[in-house]
């Protein structure tokens, strides 16, 4: 039995004149989706697999079908004569432009066995010269395969040898996601041993010596294991110090490595090839000269046994010396070798003569970690999931490692500049404006990295609609830095005349494994971010405005001039409760309620609310006195009498539950209930207590201003703990509150279920009369209601807040606009997903 190995993602080509049994070998060894048959095409173009003149279109649309295949990763076999050199050049094009390996398998069988096969076909008639002509061609190229650029060519030349053969799937030699590790990532080291054996020791590695005292292995206590992302070599004092302990261990397994653009030249030196000697090549080859003649054969071997990158962790970690795109990862050809090896030029040189390098991690939106070397930049730093490790070690830098998953970093400096570089050892620039916007960032599907949520996806109708709203009422996008999420109620009450209830809310919790919690006021307001700027240049803002207040859809709170004195008023506050000083920044981002509602839906209070409590009041107004008269005649109408009385009391209670949200316009308050960033930092993973701790401190020093949360922490363990919360909701709610909101205590919560929601609100029974009308309490409109989904709720809320999250992070880590913006965005994007109105 013969076995023919192929690689798990590659183009197939069988190649073989008509009736030398490329399609029954087909259907016994590949699946019947991953045949692609020249026959079975002409049909589908012409109806009729016989009819030549239909070749032409059926390759056409087989190499479309192919080629979206191989899109997709998936192996595909082409059944086809392929006997022509033209025909098989255009399918090594194919896999060559997706970047997959062009394999063959070739049936060489005696040309009678084809001939008689075909005498025997009933579907259609092939002359025997057209058997004889496909098998002459076949046998001229034969010697000519590999040269075309198939990279695996296998020749069965016998029935017996095609009826014995069994198909092999072998994983890419960059394949290694079976690997787990955990991995320490470790940068451009340039023969600085040194400093190598000084990080080793830092990670905790035991490093093993020879007889001679020499470093030639080292093995962490934990199963730790190291991952070099290439140029080993060149330009440091000890490369053979540093090849020989690398060597032994990715010999010993405490080691994985991938190679640099220093050891592609190396292994051409070393092979004598005609390579130029500059950028350290040269202290390499005069150490390696007084090392054994054995000793250099084994460092080209190593270096040139080293694959182009390495897939590790599932798939979920990417290495490779200067990176990779999104689309070469898993992917084996020319270009993605070169662009693992080199990177990406843009054809131009900077002012040292060195060429500039296209920034692809700018652009890169994949969900594998990629961490790579080969540009040497100050300190290790996170662009969209990836990072360079290359801190310069041998320009007098350091040498810095990835903890992973632990995404720690991990350096040792320099113990002197080895080696002058070309170029200061400073941040490669962005190509792009930091604070430029461009339409194609927040236009058609997105895909958007979050720390928090992994990858969150944006429909092209979201973006459509985001647009609409940021584009025509947002806010300058300068200070626009974060949008809140949306909120999920609670699942609908099991208590008959309640259709929410802190019941569900705490149910939830528990489910998700969150015991302590804690039930905030919510406020008869309406949702505000406040960002207060003493400094405006932070965000490149116009001089001396003093930040904003907007909305949950980033529009504009107040007229400028009314912002303007808000914000001078919450600065005040801030000031006086010591808040400037102890956060340590010139600006601060809070996220809370201005109240009264009616600042901002007086309108809809107006036009809507009270018509239809005016609209009501006189419709069961005129009703009962109609029935008043009609029963006094002596006609029985109390049924009916007592069915408007219902809805008389309904109206009632629907025009007390609005007018609590009137207030004078004068009056404004703002009741804060979250710190979101100030300066460089984030405050998610800040328990509440701390952040309700600190809107303490504002209601006390203004208490004109600033309105004061209510609020009751619980143990969701304790049944006394969980009495207590929903005495204090129904104490609330029956006061004509609006009810309150369940948290996480500890803020920023993932469980083994995921993220926990941020906040569940559970809104009173009377309140809810505002959403839903003034009969909604009946029996029959509480059953509609009660059939409502909320798990579509929940989860565009968990993706709008990892976005909101995501945003901050960005803002606070100094990155461009553009990249803010679009976290911000994405949230509004969402915002207009349609969900289920009884939510």
């Amino acid at each position: 039995m013969s076995v023919i190995d192929i690689p798990a993602l590659s183009l197939v080509v069988l190649v073989g004149a008509s009736g030398s049994g490329k399609s029954t070998f087909a259907r016994e060894h590949f699946g019947p989706y991953e045949t692609l048959s020249s026959d079975t095409f002409r049909g589908l173009v012409a109806n009729d697999e016989a009819d030549q003149s239909a070749t032409a279109a059926a390759f056409d649309a087989l190499q479309y079908v192919a080629g979206k295949r191989l899109d997709a990763g998936l192996l595909t076999v082409i059944d086809a004569t392929s006997v022509q050199p033209d025909a098989r050049r255009k399918l090594v094009e194919l896999a060559k432009a997706h970047d997959v390996l062009p394999v063959t398998i070739v049936f060489d069988l005696p040309e009678s066995i084809s001939v008689a096969r075909n005498a025997e076909r009933t579907d259609r008639a092939i002359p025997a010269g057209v058997v004889k002509r496909q098998s002459d061609q076949l046998r001229r190229g034969l010697r000519h395969l590999a040269k075309e650029g198939f990279r695996k060519v296998h020749i069965l030349r016998t029935p017996e040898e095609v009826a014995s053969a069994s198909i092999e799937r072998t994983r890419l030699l960059t394949d290694r996601s079976d690997e787990h590790g955990p991995f320490d990532v470790i940068g451009d080291v340039h023969g600085c041993r040194g400093e190598l054996e000084a990080l080793l020791t830092r990670l905790g590695y035991d490093i093993g010596r020879d007889a001679q005292g020499r470093a030639v292995d080292a093995r962490h206590p934990g199963g730790r294991r190291v991952v070099f992302v290439g140029d080993l070599v060149d330009r440091g004092p000890d490369v053979v110090g540093v090849l020989r302990l690398a060597m032994g261990m990715v010999a010993s397994g405490n080691a994985l490595a991938v190679p640099g653009n220093h050891e592609a030249k190396l292994v051409r030196a070393l092979r004598g090839a005609q390579v130029t000697v500059s950028h350290g090549l040269e202290e390499t080859l005069a150490q390696l000269a007084e090392e054994s003649a054995e000793f250099r054969e084994q460092v080209a071997a190593f270096c040139y046994d080293l694959v182009s990158h390495l897939i590790l962790d599932d798939g979920k970690l990417v290495v490779a010396h200067a990176g990779l795109k999104e689309q070469y990862h898993g992917r084996a050809s020319g270009r993605v070798r070169a662009f693992a090896l080199y990177g990406e030029t843009t054809g131009e040189t900077d002012e040292f003569g060195l060429p500039v390098r296209y920034p692809w991690a700018q652009d890169y939106r994949g969900k594998a970690v990629v961490l790579y070397g080969h540009t040497p930049v100050p300190t290790v730093e996170w662009v969209n999931n990836t990072a360079c490790l290359d801190t310069g070690c041998v320009f007098g830098g350091a040498l810095s490692a990835m903890r992973y998953p632990e995404r720690e970093v991990v350096s040792v400096p320099a113990e002197r500049v080895w080696y002058e570089p070309i170029r200061p050892l400073v941040a490669e620039p962005s190509r792009r404006e930091p604070g430029v916007l461009n339409l194609d960032d927040v236009r058609g599907k997105l895909i958007i990295e979050t720390a928090a949520h992994g990858r969150v996806g944006i429909k092209e109708e979201q973006s459509a609609g985001g647009l609409e709203t940021m584009s025509r009422w947002a806010v300058d996008p300068r200070w626009l830095v974060y949008l809140p999420p949306t909120m999920s109620p609670p699942n609908a009450s099991a208590r008959p005349d309640y259709l929410e209830h802190p019941d569900e809310a705490f149910t939830y919790f528990r489910e998700h494994g969150v015991t302590d919690v804690i039930c905030e006021e919510k406020h008869m307001g309406s949702r505000a971010v406040v960002l207060v700027a003493r400094d405006p240049r932070r965000f490149d803002a116009p001089g001396g405005w003093p930040g904003v207040v907007h909305t949950r859809t980033g529009r504009p709170f107040f007229d400028p001039a009314t912002e303007a004195g808000f914000l001078r008023k919450i600065d005040r506050a801030l000031e006086q409760a010591g808040l400037w000083e102890e956060l340590g920044s010139d600006w601060i981002l809070l996220d809370g309620e201005v109240l009264p509602w009616s600042l901002k839906a007086g309108e809809l209070i107006r036009d809507l609310y009270a018509s239809v409590g005016a609209a009501g009041v006189a419709a069961t107004t005129s009703a009962a006195s109609v029935l008043g008269r009609a029963a006094a005649s002596g006609i029985d109408v109390s049924a009916l009498r007592s069915r408007i009385q219902s809805r008389a009391e309904n109206v009632s209670r629907f025009r007390d539950a609005y007018r609590r949200y009137v207030g004078a316009p004068e009056a404004v308050r703002f009741a804060p209930f979250q710190v979101l960033a100030a300066g460089d930092a984030t405050f998610e993973t800040h328990a509440h207590g701390w952040h309700l701790e600190i809107a303490d401190r504002l209601a006390a020093a203004a208490p004109d201003l600033i309105a004061p949360t209510g609020r009751r922490r619980a143990d969701l363990g304790d049944a006394q703990s969980v009495g207590a919360a929903v005495s204090w909701w129904d104490q609330l709610t029956s006061d004509g509150g609006e009810g309150m909101v369940v948290k996480p205590y500890a803020n920023l919560t993932r469980t083994g279920k995921g993220l926990v929601q941020p906040g569940i609100k559970v809104r009173g029974r009377e309140y809810l009369r505002i959403i839903y009308g003034p009969d909604y309490t009946e029996a029959a409109n509480l059953s509609r209601l009660r059939d409502r989904d909320t798990g579509h709720k929940r989860s565009l809320a968990s993706r709008e807040y990892a976005l909101g999250l995501e945003a901050l992070r960005r803002f606070a880590a100094g990155e461009p606009l553009w990249r803010v913006h679009e976290t911000v965005f994405g949230v509004l994007a969402l915002e207009s997903d349609a969900i289920d109105p009884r939510l």
